[in-house]
């Protein structure tokens, strides 16, 4: 069985969108990746529309399972994050017209998922999201390769659940950042 998984790595600007299938082992195949892209000199109705009309394109074309959306974080910029929370608002209600679940990620969940340390760089989820994809160069801008990155997260995350993955039968078929990062998320659980 394979699920596939939308990632959006939402803003104004530039909204990140990849479309990942993952199968039970963790094997992770690119479908489709992309941006959208809009004007800051555009209204904001024009540009919530534009990314409104795309992710709806994404959504018939490509039909996913869930969707992943990066989590609103608070930031120095209040008009960035207002910006990213709006384009989020309406990639959210795409999904949730379609009854499509949506799950949303922090981006430090995201680094921990893909490169085993919540605090890695940007280089480094771009360098490893090419390696777990397989892709002959890595997707560019790093907006995209960020939403193949929640894709890839949410479907691991989701998968089989951290605590058994790092113990149960087939857990050497992590990767060591998947090991790493389902560690991570069983000591935060016993934690709490």
């Amino acid at each position: 069985m394979t699920l596939r998984v939308l990632g959006v790595d939402p803003g104004l600007t530039r909204c990140g969108i990849g479309v990942v299938d993952v199968e039970r082992n963790r094997r992770a195949t690119m479908v489709a990746v992309g941006v959208v892209g809009t004007s800051p000199e555009e209204t904001i109705d024009r540009r919530l529309l534009v990314i409104a009309e795309a992710i709806d394109e994404w959504l018939e074309l490509h039909k996913p399972d869930v969707m992943a959306v990066e989590r609103v974080f608070s930031q120095l910029n209040v008009s960035t994050v207002m910006g990213v929370a709006q384009a989020s608002g309406v990639v959210i209600a795409a999904a949730a017209r379609r009854g499509i679940p949506v799950a949303l990620h922090t981006p430090s969940e995201v680094k921990a998922a893909v490169t085993g340390s919540g605090g890695a760089n940007k280089d480094a989820v771009t360098k490893l999201i090419t390696k777990i994809l397989r892709l002959d160069a890595p997707p560019k801008p790093a907006d995209a390769a960020d939403a193949l990155a929640l894709a890839v997260t949410h479907a691991w995350r989701a998968g089989s659940g951290a605590a058994a993955a790092t113990t149960g039968p087939g857990s050497n078929a992590l990767t060591p950042a998947q090991r790493a990062w389902a560690e991570a998320e069983a000591k935060a659980r016993r934690g709490r």
